[in-house]
């Protein structure tokens, strides 16, 4: 792949991500189906392809997708969702909040929102004059439409708590299928977008009350996470909280953020 270091320095200009050189037989596997879809005989011809381009082609959308990670779970480092029932949704309730606004920042294939929609559900059921929203963005166009249909393995289901899967999951009427779809009234709560960590602003509208912009950080270098994490801050109201992944770190940035548990920062104001 000869044109690889190009190509790195494409992708982290674009999404932030890092490629050293121990990625290229990654990058090369991940770029195959791609290859035959469009129509070029070999790798390095489409990415000569690509790097002349404009970044906005259809092509270079579909060279992203292929090129992200996009790891996931239900319920994934639980103990943040465990923080958010116990601690910050009682805290919103009693300062009288009537809408909850939630952020997944870096929703890949819904999970992560689906599980927030479920907790935040089932913390307001049963109370009048308290609502939700979930904002679940990525740069990766392929995973958000999965994420819209709200279809995933019955393995992939495993790690949601049973109460919550009879209320919030409908299984197939077709039982050989092993799979199950999220029931309406939870998808209709959640938003998917498009959005670039990279870009220069963020268009969510209100400040959110939450953000969850989790193992996304740890492939951008620290100059690119200091900005990200600025951004994210500027559309967190005070008092607002961002929670991060386990092995990610705001160390050494000069954000308005205070550590409230593991993870999981407090915006000063």
């Amino acid at each position: 792949m000869r044109q690889f270091r190009r190509i790195a320095e494409f992708i982290e200009g674009h999404t932030g991500i890092r490629m050293p050189e121990t990625k290229v037989h990654l990058i090369e596997s991940r770029l195959v189906k791609r290859i035959r879809a469009a129509g070029f005989s070999s790798i390095d011809a489409y990415c000569d392809h690509i790097l002349s381009i404009g970044v906005d082609d259809e092509d270079v959308t579909a060279f992203i997708n292929a090129v992200t990670t996009n790891k996931t779970d239900f319920f994934r480092e639980s103990s943040h969702f465990d923080y958010l029932a116990r601690a910050i949704l009682p805290a919103l309730r009693a300062e009288g909040r009537s809408l909850v606004r939630c952020w997944s920042a870096a929703a890949s294939t819904g999970m992560e929102a689906y599980t927030l929609a479920m907790v935040l559900a089932d913390f307001m059921d049963g109370t009048d004059g308290q609502d939700f929203s979930i904002l679940a963005t990525d740069i990766d166009t392929a995973v958000l439409q999965e994420a819209w249909r709200g279809i995933y393995s019955l393995a992939a289901l495993k790690p949601v708590p049973p109460a919550l899967r009879a209320r919030y999951v409908a299984s197939a009427r077709d039982r050989s299928r092993k799979e199950a779809r999220i029931v309406p009234a939870l998808r209709r709560k959640v938003t998917f977008a498009r959005l670039n960590l990279m870009d220069s602003h963020y268009p969510v509208g209100d400040p959110m009350d939450v953000i969850f912009c989790r193992n996304v950080l740890i492939y951008f270098e620290k100059e690119t996470q200091a900005g990200v994490i600025a951004r994210l801050c500027d559309n967190l109201r005070p008092g607002g909280h961002l929670i991060l992944g386990h092995s990610e770190s705001i160390s050494g940035l000069n954000v308005p953020l205070v550590p409230v548990s593991n993870t999981v920062f407090r915006k000063k104001g």
